[in-house]
Parts: C-alpha cells; structure tokens; sequence
C-alpha cells in the first residue's frame, strides 16, 4: 500500500504470509489492531512471543506440548489405548480427531509427508520412532490417517510396507474423506466417518 507507515505496513506483511490471508484480510487485521484497546494488541504480541519457547513436542508422539514437559497430555493418559495408534501427518489433525471424540487409543505425528518434488524424504520424517514404537510397544493396530492426497497416499504405502513385517494390524481411514483434503478442514460427521470405516491395507 502506498504512502502507508512503515510500521503498519510491516504488520500487514507478516499478516499476508499467514496462511489464508490475503492482502485485504491482512490490511483489516493491522488497522483493526491499530484502533483496538491496547490491552488486545499486548495479549496479541505477549502470546506471540512466548509461542516458540512454551511449546516443545512429545518425546513419544512428537505432538505438541507444553515446554519442559516429555509426555503430552494423550501419551501420558493411562485410560487411552495403548495398543493403538493412530498416525497423522501434522500437530493440528491430532486436535482435529480428538474434537470428533471417536478415538480413545494413541498418536504418532509425522510432521510432514513424503514429497520427493520438495526435498522431503524419510530421514525428514518422524518415521524410524514410529517404527521403534511398534517394535518394542505392545501395538495391536496402526491406523494411517494420512491426508487423502498423492503425498499422503504414498507416505501410507510406504509406511506399510515397513510396517507389513513386523506383524501389526494395519489400516487406513475409510474414503469419508474429499481426496485432496485435509483432516484439519473435514466436518465432525465425515471424520466419525472415516474413522469408523477405516480399512484394511
């Protein structure tokens, strides 16, 4: 925007690289902030700062968690199945799921899917614990519940060839889900769904 401050202009920028965000919902936010009480503006820029250093991951799970803290709340449950575990791709599915209060056993977040076009293989994935946790774990179940998209599909294939082997119940969310979608955007009923009818691989 032309002839805007520098500072403004500033915020609309970081505002236009959040995901969603556009240029018009970017300039709306930076100039309701400015007329906004002050207090808005400092519990907005006081929760900002203390994202990356009060948050740490699960050192079971790899989910979000509270800093300094090794479990999360869902690993460290002792009423969750432990024989289960349902594995997604990113920290916000985990929360998806969880809200749709249909499953009650366990979660192994990959942080991202396999994506050679990106750069993006194995060793960049939280795969190899995935497998120790099957290995060493009493694990009845391994529910993939990777996104419906090329990435997704080929992460959950790859995962079941290593998976196949060591003689673990394998499945995947049942077709409730839009391909190309994502569990972050699927409505309650579709996710009930997908996960009542997961499938065999």
């Amino acid at each position: 925007m032309s002839g805007t401050p520098e500072p403004i202009q500033n915020l609309i920028d970081a505002f236009a690289r959040l995901p969603g965000i556009g240029p018009k919902t970017a300039s709306r936010l930076a100039f309701y902030l400015l007329n906004a009480p002050e207090d808005i503006s400092m519990r907005l820029s006081e929760a900002l700062a203390g994202l990356k250093e009060g948050i740490g991951f699960c050192e079971e799970c790899f989910n979000i968690t509270v800093s300094g803290q090794e479990l999360c709340d869902i690993c460290s449950n002792h009423n969750r199945n432990a024989s289960q575990i349902c594995v997604v791709e990113k920290p916000m599915d985990v929360l998806v799921i969880e809200k749709a209060q249909a499953f009650q056993g366990k979660y192994h977040v990959l942080h991202g899917v396999l994506s050679p076009i990106e750069g993006i293989g194995p060793e960049d994935l939280k795969i190899r614990p995935l497998i120790e946790r099957v290995k060493v774990g009493n694990i009845r179940e391994v529910i993939l519940a990777t996104n419906p998209s090329m990435e997704g599909d080929a992460t959950a294939q790859y995962l079941q060839k290593l998976l196949s082997p060591l003689g673990v119940q394998i499945t995947r969310l049942a077709r409730g889900l839009p391909v190309g979608g994502e569990l972050e955007y699927a409505d309650q009923n579709t996710l009930l769904r997908a996960l009542a009818g997961r499938q065999e691989m």
